[in-house]
């Protein structure tokens, strides 16, 4: 998979993300983010876009300490030729975060003078 650097020097890249196993998929810009030990974050807005449904909450503890209860969903994924379900937790930001329950297992090289993002 390939990804991107862009211009404030986040480190991007496209997921193809559905409702349900067999639904179309939406195409989803998402940050990479080693310090997020869950699967995805992403904003209501694309939550709602994708019609999903909340499927529990989250217990987290925030950078501050403090502790919190997130929404959580399942959503699917195409994931290096699979599509598996993943976890999806709602979260006011703006742009969607792709933590290491995804990267675990795999290789993230981040070249920031050529501006790209490969996972393998």
């Amino acid at each position: 998979m390939n990804g991107y650097v862009d211009e404030f020097g986040r480190a991007l890249m496209n997921l193809k993300v559905r409702s349900a196993q067999n639904s179309a998929p939406v195409e989803v810009t998402v940050w990479v983010d080693t310090a997020f030990n869950g699967e995805l974050v992403a904003p209501r807005s694309v939550i709602e876009s994708l019609g999903l449904e909340q499927s529990g909450g989250i217990l987290a503890t925030l950078a501050d300490g403090n502790k919190v209860t997130l929404e959580s969903y399942t959503c699917f994924v195409d994931w290096f030729a699979e599509r598996i379900a993943v976890e999806i937790i709602a979260n006011s930001g703006q742009i969607p975060l792709l933590g290491i329950g995804l990267l675990a297992g795999h290789r993230l090289v981040v070249d920031y003078p050529m501006r790209s993002l490969t996972l393998d």
